[in-house]
């Protein structure tokens, strides 16, 4: 078995959500390992990877080939999600816990919130996308 189809795609998640920690480490001037495991953020991590692996398949089996297609779609079908329903389902958390907020504001024992960053930008999908195609090339040529 190629294991490139498992390992470049790993590492260009691990990459995503290092870059992740990065970031907030500049913005916040602390370290949060817990953004190695946060879902939302720049860059995406999934769309990363979904291309990353796009990206090894077509390099290593043939951009003709119907799997680098099939690989293809479920990236777009991946990134598409991460821009609308998750980025919906981060709206309509952020209305929840105002609701919860008003309602429950006499009882602190309930007040558990819900996440609300839990989608991405048009821009982090991209800048996800760009990074997991550029670091699965380099990856195949290099190593």
């Amino acid at each position: 078995m190629n294991y490139k189809f498992l390992i470049i795609p790993a590492g260009c998640w691990l990459i995503a959500q290092l870059i992740k920690v990065i970031i907030a480490l500049v913005q916040e001037k602390r370290v949060r390992f817990s953004y190695l495991t946060k879902m939302g953020g720049m860059p995406s991590a999934h769309s990363a990877t979904v291309c990353s692996l796009a990206t090894v398949i077509g390099i290593v089996e043939g951009f003709q080939t119907p799997l680098f297609a099939i690989s293809v779609f479920f990236a777009f079908i991946v990134m598409h999600d991460a821009a609308g329903v998750r980025k919906t389902v981060s709206i309509h958390s952020g209305v929840l816990n105002d609701i919860l907020d008003e309602l429950l504001k006499n009882h602190p024992e309930f007040q558990q919130r819900f996440r609300e960053f839990i989608g991405h930008t048009r821009l982090e999908i991209i800048t996800g996308a760009l990074l997991g195609i550029c670091l699965a090339w380099w990856w195949i040529q290099y190593f």
